[in-house]
């Protein structure tokens, strides 16, 4: 009888421990003070539920101590390095601005996901800084993306390609010299890298020679 309880005390201890082991889901975190919807480096959290209620997190952004050598993250798109999830943009896009996390580890041996959602470019404008062009001054062409989180940043040649119908491209300015005396107006047209189908038009009209 001893024996009988001797065994079973210690196979509900081995129960109870493994229970305790058990993760139950693992929720991932950007930090979204990195900015994200600018930088391709982003802080990435993990939050690791148990069965037993306990929750740990990850070191770094959301200040666990949950080390990262414990675990194994594979993002579907980009890469990941001790806490950081580096952005592929072009096929963020196409993932429509979704990352699945699969999630590996000493505690997780069959492996578990997580998704990120970050911000999506939803358009572009042009936001003028005067409401006309000077013939042989330099006129810069201000485009504003505007994101699913609600917030507003300047674009510039590094994610848009520019067309113009007058004048001449100097890198995001816009010149007309002061013989082309027949241009009244100048059509302009922004196109995101990225994303062609996104895309601002304007129409920036020329200042008369004598105003």
């Amino acid at each position: 009888m001893k024996s009988f309880l001797t065994i079973l005390f210690t196979s509900l201890s081995s129960l109870a421990l493994c229970q305790q082991k058990e993760v139950k889901a693992i929720k991932a975190i950007y930090d979204s003070s990195s900015l994200p919807e600018l930088y391709n480096k982003i802080p990435i959290g993990l939050s690791i539920s148990y069965a037993n209620g306990e929750v740990r997190n990850t070191p770094g952004f959301l200040r666990g101590n949950y080390n990262w050598n414990r675990i194994k993250v594979v993002p579907s798109s980009g890469t990941f390095q001790n806490g950081y999830l580096l952005l592929d943009r072009k096929a963020l896009i196409s993932q429509n601005y979704t990352i699945h996390l699969t999630i590996t580890g000493t505690e997780i041996p069959q492996s578990m996901t997580a998704d990120i959602l970050l911000p999506k470019l939803e358009s572009i404008r042009f936001h003028h800084y005067a409401d006309s062009l000077k013939r042989g001054f330099r006129y810069y062409l201000n485009v504003e993306g505007i994101y699913s989180s609600g917030k507003i940043f300047p674009l510039d040649t590094s994610a848009l390609s520019f067309e113009v119908s007058e004048g001449k491209l100097l890198g995001q300015d816009l010149l007309i010299n002061n013989n082309e005396t027949s241009i009244q107006s100048i059509n302009a047209t922004a196109t995101y890298k990225n994303d062609e189908r996104l895309k601002a038009l304007t129409t920036i009209p020329v200042k008369k020679l004598n105003e």
